[in-house]
């Protein structure tokens, strides 16, 4: 059986001092939680901080994002030798990244395969635009996304890191994907194409996560759903009080 996996993905947000209080408020309760696998990806400035307060606990820590070589001349760039001195995880691929700064399916594969490199677990985002989803075009965004994400990989791997589904006109809108709708293209899309390039039973091994809007209020509906594992928290992970809530709804009965 997968386990539940809550992550939660601060992004731009909160400086070292106001890290060092959320962190504070939330760890009594996210350690309470028993049999999820909880993470928190502050910003880079704070993830030393942040490191030290969750050392010896359960939860684990993730960076937002890294370059794909060890190191080199690429100002303002951090490596996943650097990344890996302090974390376990970190995101990759998110919507912010490929609409903002130039992330590619391309590019989005070698820091993945660099994960790989260094031993790190990728959250591996993918989703669609409104305008993709509008036009019927879900399936084969989500599917191409999948694929030359994952170029490249090896099943052992693939087996070990996690997938988020956010689709893009849900993250930060308020507007979250119905519970029914995200399992689906879990089902249909995201774990068909795995099965595809890795196989059944890697593709089950694979914890695969709601994101995009999910609250405490919500939380329940997508944790509900069969192929579902957990959630990427956005807004709602720099509120102590949601993110534990949210963190309790994905432990199972």
């Amino acid at each position: 059986m997968r386990v539940p996996f809550v992550a939660g993905n601060w992004k731009m947000n909160k400086t070292i001092e106001e890290a060092r209080s959320l962190v504070s408020s939330m760890s009594a309760g996210l350690r309470a939680v028993a049999g999820v696998e909880k993470v928190l990806c502050p910003p880079f400035m704070s993830l030393q901080t942040v490191a030290a307060l969750l050392e010896g606990s359960d939860i684990g820590l993730g960076a937002q994002n890294m370059h794909w070589e060890e190191k080199g001349a690429f100002t303002g760039e951090v490596s996943p030798a650097m990344v890996r001195e302090l974390c376990r995880y970190v995101i990759l691929g998110h919507s912010e990244r490929r609409t903002y700064f130039g992330d590619t399916d391309e590019t989005v594969n070698k820091k993945i395969r660099a994960a790989q490199a260094f031993d790190l677990t990728p959250i591996l985002c993918v989703g669609e635009t409104l305008d993709e989803y509008e036009s019927n075009k879900t399936a084969g965004v989500v599917a191409r996304q999948i694929r030359l994400g994952l170029a490249g990989v090896t099943p052992e791997f693939v087996a070990r890191l996690v997938i988020a589904y956010e689709p893009i006109w849900a993250i930060g809108t308020g507007k979250a994907s119905s519970g029914g709708n995200a399992d689906k293209v879990v089902a249909n899309v995201i774990r068909a194409a795995l099965s595809e390039l890795f196989g059944t039973p890697a593709a089950q091994a694979v914890r695969v996560l709601y994101g995009g809007s999910v609250t405490a209020a919500n939380a329940s509906e997508f944790f509900s759903q069969p192929e579902i594992d957990g959630a990427l928290v956005g807004g709602a992970s720099l509120k102590s009080d949601e993110f534990i809530a949210i963190t309790q709804a994905a432990a199972r009965p």
